[in-house]
């Protein structure tokens, strides 16, 4: 099904992984907490069928975008589930569903967007910016499809980079889905040799 192979596939995980583990410590310093990210699943799909791959397309959850700017243009999409959101705006000392708790969600997407960005950039050689953060809340397939739709012009591939975040202790899972413009997923891979 897939156009890559499986050291491919295994290159783009290592590099996830890499870049996850820059992205736990960023949130670790921010909460004051113990983050840890498990081993990263890496997918390269369609468009059409990376919404169905994430979760319940019906399902409720907050999405943080960042832009990729630079060598290679792109985004990066944050998913909460609202117990997630939950849970992370809690450990900030922010209420729920307050005026405060998008921008905390926003300034969580931030640090660990930027740093995930960041991580990638330096292990490919090429020159990412992250934009500022936007947030949203709703149906999943609503949030990644726009999310998708953005990028789509440019190409039909997203490259699904999915972890668990575990805060001590408490299982918080947010999925990292990274969206290059086209021929991005290649260029990763030429950089890493694969």
């Amino acid at each position: 099904m897939s156009r890559y192979t499986d050291l491919q596939l295994d290159a783009l995980r290592e590099l996830a992984n890499i870049g996850s583990g820059t992205a736990s410590t960023a949130l670790s310093s921010l909460l004051g907490r113990s983050v840890d990210i498990s081993v990263p699943n890496a997918f390269v799909l369609p468009m059409a069928e990376a919404v169905g791959t994430i979760g319940d397309p019906e399902s409720e959850a907050t999405g943080v975008v960042l832009g990729i700017v630079g060598d290679m243009p792109g985004s990066v999409l944050l998913l909460f589930t609202p117990k997630d959101a939950e849970l992370m705006c809690g450990l900030l000392g922010v209420e729920a569903g307050s005026e405060f708790a998008v921008s905390a969600l926003m300034e969580i997407g931030n640090i660990v967007g930027a740093s995930y960005i960041n991580a990638l950039g330096q292990m490919i050689g090429m020159e990412l910016e992250p934009t500022p953060p936007a947030a949203a809340t709703d149906m999943l397939a609503a949030i990644v499809e726009t999310v998708l739709a953005e990028r789509a012009a440019a190409g039909d591939i997203a490259l699904l980079l999915d972890s668990d975040l575990v805060v001590e202790g408490e299982d918080c899972s947010v999925s990292f889905l990274l969206v290059p413009d086209q021929g991005g997923v290649d260029q990763m891979l030429e950089r890493l040799g694969v």
